[in-house]
């Protein structure tokens, strides 16, 4: 694995009028266990998400998929909602489409 020189910059898209300072979160080299995908309740969100699955289960058979959905686009996921993910999944992916 090589380090980059140059940090890279993580934006919130929550609210840009105060930036938050992130860093990444450590990467794993192989994924095992659970992920999670959470449909953000974006229009077709959940047809990336149904093609983003077979593709995890024909890549990956050994891993779990668990999916999770928000109630609405507009505000961010319910604390019940985070921490459920956060317990049960080693990894999620968040879809956005339209």
């Amino acid at each position: 694995m090589t380090v980059e020189a140059n940090p890279t910059i993580i934006l919130d898209p929550t609210d840009e009028r105060e930036p938050i300072s992130r860093s990444q979160a450590k990467r794993s080299e192989h994924i095992t266990g659970t992920i999670g995908l959470l449909d953000i309740s974006k229009p077709r969100g959940d047809k990336f998400l149904d093609r983003l699955e077979q593709q995890i289960h024909e890549r990956m058979p050994s891993v779990h998929v668990k999916r999770y959905k928000k109630p609405t686009f507009a505000k961010p996921a319910p604390y019940d909602l985070r921490r459920k993910i956060m317990n049960e999944c080693n990894f999620v992916i968040e879809a956005v489409a339209d």
